[in-house]
């Protein structure tokens, strides 16, 4: 009964102020559409929908998803300023009214008949009617259901309960909602370390939450932040003093790239995993996951990869700016171009988009959306000086109008750049536990939302030899054992098709050699007739050891150059299992669930490595590790142990054939990493790119920061090998046992006599592995496909 006694109310408020003719038409509206409305009473217990959260192992944010981020803070908990500061500018009566400002709807009714876009007037209430229950359409009958609510939400709840939801419930830009989550959006702060000007500055959000942003738009912002301290003054809420003090206050905003932690890739891979757990209730019950992702290691990571892309971009050829526009010689017409523009291609990080003003071979000038012009010049104009040059395609010319990307080299330096086409990826995991500390799917997230680690399946090119001779072990080989690094080659008849002579990298044979030798210089040849020596039916049954899938690796010689498919994330797995002495560790990235009120809903059990883990002996991976340790002593990942100083260090390069793929990975005892880089659309990345020289720097990048603290560690000897001479064996393959010799009859390029060797018989009085069998049919598709990338 109380809600018409507000509706006659209502209804006399209309006709005193002049609009008669519209009380029968209301009236009647109200009549039928006051059945209809929805049940307000839930309103009286709020729960809004709260957004999955993600974080670091140590508590920082990685992302979070759903339609609303937001914090509920009850009413009592709100600070006095923010309410103050919300009430000056939206509704100063809200306290003694009943709900509806009638002068305010006249004029909407009025703002409509003229086909305005402005409504208007709106009371704290109506805004939590229309944003809980209604949509944005502006019409008589929109309103008219707006008013409705609005009566039954005064009927039903208290003032103090209208303003909670409102408080909470209000969209304030940047995917916050409410003004706590708008607090730390904007501010990095609690809600109640606001400040009086802080408070102005968020209650302005409301009306028009992208044209008031303080970080996009902080001229409007800040004129209409100094019209609600005037309010707040005008209305009682703060002193003159205050308010002089809140105007001169100058207010230091979040940059939202630096607050959170940059693991996106990680953050979309949880959140895969927990709406395949718990549906699309993951989206809006407020569910905490923390993974095992370290915050410093993965910000290092991720400094790591971008790095690394970019000093490859250095060396490539400018490919012009993202985009031309045109310059109106109005200023304020061509300061909303260029608003436009640079909306269109946002900012990449570091990599910050702008408009060229002015352009000459010797200074360009350009503007960002602070409107204020720099200039670039020097060695800034380095990397774009074809595109400068008169010569220049006008796909390619920097001119007035031409969207470019610059970064910042000093206070007032600046270098042009370009967005680059290559990607890379990197994940680091605990070889021990399988837990991920890093992981960087590709050099941009929102630029390129394919997780390299996980979805890319590349060729592992050399990187995969370490599979290959640990298989080699367990057929007596050893690291002492000598293989000849001489041609091999396959007729069209053996083949079946093309004839193959396979290569070295650098072209050069070197003819015999330790295997220890030829694994830290990642000699094909030796590689290739140690398969030979293993079997490739044995070869594929031993790396799934590893967690490989035999169909991506099939049983062909070409294996033995790393022609299957792996992703970094196996590679990492992989390698872990050298790395912790023959177990295989599934990667973990999820170790806590809880819900919104704290309480567990999952956690991982503490891992332990088991026996049933096991996959190699563990004499098997401390021989490995020792022929790992001598590349990133002496091999092609030399620069590793030069580089941080410290011996504990092994891992192995790979390039794939024509410089597609590069990579490195290499582990500590404590962690294990594995790098990648190459293009989404598989071609070359430039006749002197390797492993070494792209993937392992940012390898080193990242251990430099994920070792800082650790101490030197050196595998201990098990139980079934010897030294001898300065190297292991197994015990029962010691020297003068095993294989001794591979290939010793093969001729090579500058092959002495047995005269000048001293040997009566040549090389045929060492104990010689029988001769490889002729190629197998089934080898001969693989051989040959290898070679047509």
């Amino acid at each position: 009964m109380g809600v018409f006694v507000r509706l006659v109310v209502g209804l006399a408020g209309l006709a005193a102020a002049g609009v008669a003719s519209l009380l029968l038409m209301v009236g009647l509206a109200l009549a039928v559409a006051y059945p209809n409305l929805p049940d307000v009473g839930h309103l009286a217990d709020y729960r809004p929908k709260l957004p999955l959260q993600v974080l670091t192992a140590d508590g920082r944010p990685m992302g979070d998803f759903g339609e609303e981020r937001r914090n509920l803070v009850p009413i009592k908990d709100m600070p006095q300023v923010m309410i103050d500061a919300v009430l000056a500018i939206e509704d100063a009566r809200f306290f003694e009214h009943s709900g509806v400002d009638y002068r305010g709807m006249v004029r909407a009714a009025l703002a409509n008949l003229g086909q305005a876009k402005s409504q208007g007037a709106s009371t704290i209430t109506m805004q939590v009617a229309r944003n809980v229950y209604l949509s944005a359409e502006k019409s008589y009958t929109r309103k008219i259901y707006e008013v409705l609510l609005t009566f039954k939400l005064e009927h039903l709840l208290t003032k103090e309960q209208i303003l909670e939801i409102y408080m909470n419930q209000i969209f304030l830009g940047q995917r916050a909602y409410g003004f706590s989550m708008a607090a730390q959006t904007y501010f990095g702060k609690p809600l109640k370390d606001l400040t009086i000007a802080e408070a102005a500055m968020l209650a302005g959000l409301p009306k028009a939450p992208s044209a008031f942003n303080p970080v996009s738009n902080p001229k409007r912002a800040r004129a209409r932040q100094l019209h609600i301290i005037d309010r707040m003054l005008e209305n009682g809420y703060i002193s003159a003093d205050e308010a002089k003090v809140a105007k001169a206050e100058t207010l230091r905003l979040r940059r939202p790239t630096t607050e959170r932690t940059r693991a996106e890739f990680a953050a979309e891979m949880v959140r895969q995993a927990i709406v395949s757990q718990y549906g699309e209730d993951a989206y809006t019950r407020g569910l905490v996951v923390t993974t095992t992702i370290r915050s410093d290691e993965q910000e290092s990571a991720y400094q790591a990869v971008r790095r690394g892309i970019m000093d490859f971009e250095s060396r490539q050829v400018y490919r012009g700016p993202e985009l031309f526009i045109d310059l109106p010689t109005d200023k304020d017409k061509r300061d909303d171009a260029i608003d436009v523009a640079l909306n269109e291609r946002p900012d990449n990080d570091d990599l910050l988009s702008a408009v060229v003003l002015e352009a000459s071979p010797n200074r360009v000038v350009a503007v960002r959306q602070d409107g204020e012009p720099f200039a670039i010049t020097g060695d800034g104009l380095r990397p774009v000086r074809s595109g400068l040059s008169e010569r220049a395609g006008p796909n390619v010319r920097i001119r007035p109008g031409a969207v470019i990307r610059v970064m910042r080299t000093g206070e007032k330096s600046w270098r042009i750049t370009q967005l680059p086409e290559v990607e890379a990826a990197l994940v680091a995991m605990d070889p021990r536990t399988g837990d991920i500390r890093a992981l960087v799917g590709g050099f941009d997230f929102q630029k390129n939302k394919f997780n390299h680690v996980t979805q890319a399946w590349r060729q592992p090119g050399s990187s995969f030899k370490p599979f290959i001779y640990s298989a080699a072990l367990e057929k007596g080989l050893s690291p002492m054992t000598v293989v000849n690094d001489a041609p091999l080659f396959y007729s069209a008849e053996e083949t079946g098709g093309k004839p193959w002579e396979p290569k070295n990298y650098d072209g050069q044979f070197e003819g015999p050699m330790s295997v220890r030798r030829a694994l830290a210089k990642s000699k094909n040849m030796v590689s290739i007739r140690i398969l030979q020596l293993v079997g490739t039916q044995s070869a594929q049954q031993w790396v799934t050891r590893f967690g490989f899938d035999p169909q991506r690796h099939p049983p062909y010689l070409t294996m033995a150059l790393g022609a299957g498919s792996v992703t970094p994330m196996q590679m990492a797995t992989a390698y872990g299992v050298f790395a912790n002495g023959g177990y295989l560790v599934p990667p973990r990235l999820i170790s806590k669930v809880t819900d919104h009120q704290g309480k567990v809903l999952f956690e991982a059990a503490p891992t332990k490595l088991d026996e049933s883990q096991r996959v190699i002996d563990a004499r098997n991976a401390f021989v490995t590790n020792s022929l790992l340790q001598e590349i990133t002593r002496s091999g092609t990942a030399a620069r590793a142990q030069s580089t941080l100083k410290r011996p504990d260090l092994f891992g192995k390069t790979g390039t794939t054939n024509d410089a597609v793929d590069a990579w490195f990975v290499g582990f500590h005892p404590s962690v294990v990493a594995a790098t990648w880089v190459g293009y989404d659309n598989p071609r070359n990345l430039g006749s002197r790119e390797t492993g070494g020289g792209l993937s392992l720097p940012i390898w080193i990048s990242y251990m430099s920061h994920a070792l800082k603290n650790e101490p030197v560690q050196e595998y201990q000897a098990p139980a079934g090998v010897v030294r001898s001479g300065g190297d292991w064996y197994y015990e029962e393959y010691g020297p003068g046992m095993g294989v001794q010799a591979i290939g010793l009859d093969d001729p090579w390029p500058g092959m002495p006599t047995a005269t000048e060797q001293g040997l009566s018989g040549g090389y045929g009085d060492l104990p010689m592995q029988p001769a490889a069998p002729p190629v197998r049919q089934e080898d001969r598709r693989s051989i040959l496909d290898l070679f047509r990338n």
